[in-house]
């Protein structure tokens, strides 16, 4: 899969910060002296912890270059890494390890916010929002348009790409037993967009992206034209010309 792109991410930039906004309002903490935004994207969540916390360092830690590249454009000021949360591991003085829509594309994350929460010092937190929207029209359709065209062979590992979130119990059974305090929640957004076209671009920069990275551009114009129309029977148009995109968002705060 080719490498994520600032730039789409961002057409979104207001409506996909704001979980990163409610995020960081459940975060317990007065103040702060490590901070680490574990995929930072472009930097806007990066942000967000630099307001919070003006007297931290801060540290962004992203895989993709193209994020990590907007990201010191944005706040030159600032620390950023590039790695692999599979592998990344925090300092022994972290107070929060932060992560918006990351863990979700990390194969079996559950093992991996286990180790990171482990690894915090008494009084640290750990913030985590995922999409929870695999079944969604915006997500289901993705897989029936892959299944039905003559890509179906191709496509077939793009399907497992990003699997569905495990249930919240699952969650609260293996996190809980770590910490001193846990909230979990589940928040449903409806983002009004511009119609079909509008949901293509939003998902274009995210879900979207194993499907139409393995075809050929005359195979991709036939996928989105079949999924775009797909989409707009599934959201219908509102009064005000526009439809309104549901997205589950699941969110956790464990204090060590």
């Amino acid at each position: 899969m080719a490498d994520w792109s600032a730039q789409q991410y961002l057409k979104f930039e207001d409506q996909r910060t704001r979980p990163a906004r409610d995020l960081l309002a459940q975060v317990p903490l007065a103040g702060a002296r490590r901070v680490f935004d574990l995929g930072c994207g472009p930097g806007n969540s990066t942000e967000l912890l630099v307001a919070r916390f003006p007297n931290a360092e801060v540290v962004g830690v992203d895989s993709s270059p193209d994020m990590l590249r907007q990201a010191r454009e944005r706040l030159p000021g600032q620390s950023f890494v590039e790695a692999d949360l599979v592998e990344w591991a925090a300092p022994a003085d972290a107070d929060l390890l932060y992560s918006n829509a990351t863990f979700q594309w990390v194969p079996d994350h559950l093992p991996v916010l286990k180790r990171l929460l482990a690894g915090l010092r008494e009084g640290g937190v750990l913030a985590v929002q995922m999409p929870d929207n695999m079944d969604e029209p915006s997500h289901a359709l993705m897989r029936d348009v892959a299944r039905d065209g003559p890509w179906a062979a191709k496509l077939e590992s793009a399907h497992i790409a990003r699997a569905s979130l495990p249930d919240v119990g699952v969650y609260y059974d293996e996190l809980k037993p770590l910490c001193r305090q846990f909230d979990i929640w589940h928040t449903v957004y409806e983002h009004p967009l511009d119609g079909a076209a509008a949901i293509v671009e939003w998902v274009r920069g995210t879900g979207l992206r194993p499907f139409i990275d393995s075809l050929l551009p005359e195979q991709r114009g036939v996928y989105l034209a079949d999924y775009t129309a797909r989409l707009a029977t599934a959201y219908p148009l509102r009064h005000d010309g526009k439809c309104l995109l549901a997205f589950p968002r699941l969110f956790m705060v464990a204090m060590r």
